[in-house]
């Protein structure tokens, strides 16, 4: 039996560059100390979750992902020296477009590819399409070192066809990077919401999933949200195998057999039995069958 260990880390952000990257980096170090082959740092981790309000001012925060990019660079180091996959989730600028993006460097410091977020959420204190263009890159899984990772972004993690669309393209495991807290509008706890349905992708598609949270309470002006932590690793029946709570910086770690699992995948049939041809509907945004 050989095993992947996968690490999550929870941290709160400030608005310093500088010291999110060191407290990323500290926390990956410590996940890799206790064996962590893979690690998953939360959305955006660079600064505060800004797309509270739509502000002209907070474009400067996208950089290009280039060799310039300081952040993908410590990043890539890191990954290089303690030989762990890092998803890493950054603020892109290409060009005149701007991207909620996450970069895969494998357990070489060696960059596999780009992801970019498909669904972007419009709503008071996520207003994220202000500032991203929906992904053009579709969904993204990679053959790392430890096995193939897809990767969703925050939003994605609602939508179960971005799901089984990576597991169909022979994911492992799913990874989410995430920014969720508080509803200053509603009022509503989304926490158990939240983790129900993400659960419903690891045991439907028989494989682990895992969420990286932010944590504290950050302010824009007026505006406020309280990130409620409780990142996560379920098992690929959908069972919770590590959890952190709404307020503490934490480090979660679970080893899985992913050979095993790809086998108890192919015995239980799901995929086996799948019916694509009655599935038209999905490919349409008003639940029309397609004509013609």
């Amino acid at each position: 039996m050989v095993t992947t260990t996968f690490g999550v880390v929870q941290f709160a952000c400030s608005d310093n560059v500088d010291e999110n990257v060191a407290a990323a980096a500290r926390l990956v170090r410590e996940a890799a100390g206790q064996g962590a082959q893979v690690v998953l740092v939360q959305e955006l981790f660079e600064g505060l979750y800004f797309c509270q309000e739509e502000r002209a001012e907070h474009f400067a925060r996208a950089r290009p992902l280039d060799k310039s990019h300081a952040t993908l660079h410590a990043m890539r180091e890191l990954a290089a020296e303690l030989k762990v996959v890092l998803p890493v989730s950054l603020f892109e600028q290409a060009g005149q477009a701007y991207y909620n993006s996450l970069v895969m460097v494998d357990a070489d410091g060696g960059v596999l590819g780009l992801y970019r977020k498909s669904h972007i959420p419009d709503g008071p204190g996520y207003e994220e399409k202000f500032y991203f263009r929906p992904g053009d890159t579709g969904f993204k899984v990679w053959p790392t070192r430890y096995g193939t990772i897809g990767v969703g972004i925050c939003w994605d993690q609602w939508f179960p066809e971005a799901a089984r669309s990576m597991a169909l393209m022979g994911a492992d495991a799913l990874l989410y990077p995430t920014a969720i807290g508080s509803e200053p509008v509603t009022g509503y706890d989304s926490r158990e919401h939240w983790r129900t349905v993400m659960r419903g992708h690891a045991g439907a598609n028989i494989m682990p999933v895992m969420a990286a949270n932010r944590i504290g309470i950050e302010r824009f002006g007026e505006r406020e949200l309280t990130f409620y932590g409780s990142s996560f690793i379920a098992g690929p029946h959908g069972e919770l195998v590590a959890e952190a709570g709404r307020s503490a910086e934490v480090v979660l770690t679970a080893s899985f057999d992913l050979e095993a699992i790809r086998a108890e995948r192919a015995a239980w049939g799901l995929f086996r039995d799948r019916r694509p041809e009655l599935y038209g509907r999905l490919a349409t945004a008003d639940g029309s069958t397609k004509v013609g």
